[in-house]
């Protein structure tokens, strides 16, 4: 762990998730839909460390306290695709300013930022100040947690655990979800690129029975959709993708009433991420009865 301290706050850098999950708990534990980028990689990443991955040297997570040892924000860098951006959760505006100084004080090159408004934008819009380039959105998010579900008209087929068997189709749909997600948004393809898990990683979270396809009445699967295990009691969907030539059939809406309500069944809270410009999933996950949380951006420092 290493500390900043500035305009009577008090960053710390941690190296260890679970060393972040015991100093930010009571935090993250307060919010936990806010909270759940940061709580459910978290909890992967030690999943993964006991089973002997190791992480990035870059890694790091971040509390932030204030003059009386209260933790006000936290964040983390563990993003595994360039330019590795932090993500931030909500805190006050003076601590987003502050981290954008200790990180050029650690000569960090930071050349994005996402996560909650507006600290991620302050933080990025600093580093500008201080290094130089112009902050660019590459993604404005929203986030949503399910208040009481409305089910949709129903359709043929059914939601099915996928299997080992199933991973190049997984795969090859994970692969497609962000470039047909940029092109539904009216952005070119590879605008929001995001690294694709590897294989291992697909098959830890096939194996784990958090991927499903719906699968129409002839057991051909048309859809696919996924969620994190429950972390601080809450379950966050993604990604949620339908091959282009089976859109608008209902399947997509289906899946996602499915799978939150089995999320409920277990006793946890449902979230998901829309994209703000994709008008067709926010109506969809509206009239399914998800509710607005935050707004979010992936920033992009050009220079």
């Amino acid at each position: 762990m290493s500390t900043v301290s500035m305009a009577g706050l008090r960053l710390r850098f941690y190296r260890d998730p679970g060393e972040f999950l015991a100093a930010a708990g009571d935090y993250l534990g307060a919010d936990p839909v806010v909270s759940t980028v940061v709580t459910s990689i978290a909890h992967r990443l030690l999943s993964q460390r006991a089973e002997g991955i190791g992480q990035p040297d870059r890694n790091w997570w971040l509390v932030v306290s204030d003059d009386s040892g209260t933790v006000v924000g936290a964040g983390m860098r563990t993003a595994p695709y360039s330019p590795y951006p932090p993500f931030l959760l909500p805190m006050p505006d003076e601590a987003a300013v502050a981290l954008a100084h200790a990180l050029h004080q650690r000569e960090e090159e930071v050349l994005g930022v996402n996560g909650a408004l507006p600290a991620a934008d302050l933080c990025a819009t600093e580093l500008t100040r201080l290094g130089g380039g112009r902050v660019q959105v590459t993604q404005h998010t929203r986030l949503h947690e399910l208040g009481e579900l409305a089910w949709p008209p129903p359709v043929p087929g059914g939601l099915v655990v996928a299997t080992e068997a199933d991973v190049a189709l997984v795969t090859e749909w994970c692969t497609a979800f962000m470039g047909d997600a940029d092109e539904q948004a009216g952005r070119p393809r590879g605008t929001s690129a995001r690294d694709v898990p590897d294989h291992a990683e697909l098959l830890r979270r096939i194996r784990s029975g958090r991927l499903w396809f719906w699968v129409d009445e002839t057991g051909e699967p048309v859809h696919l959709t996924g969620a994190n295990p429950p972390s601080f009691g809450v379950a966050r969907i993604g990604p949620v993708y339908t091959p282009p030539a089976q859109r608008g059939r209902g399947w997509a809406s289906n899946a996602v009433a499915e799978v939150s309500r089995r999320i409920r069944a277990e006793g946890a809270r449902a979230c998901l991420f829309t994209d703000q410009a994709n008008p067709t999933s926010n109506k969809i996950y509206a009239t399914l009865g998800y509710r607005p949380v935050v707004d979010m951006a992936n920033l992009v420092i050009v220079r």
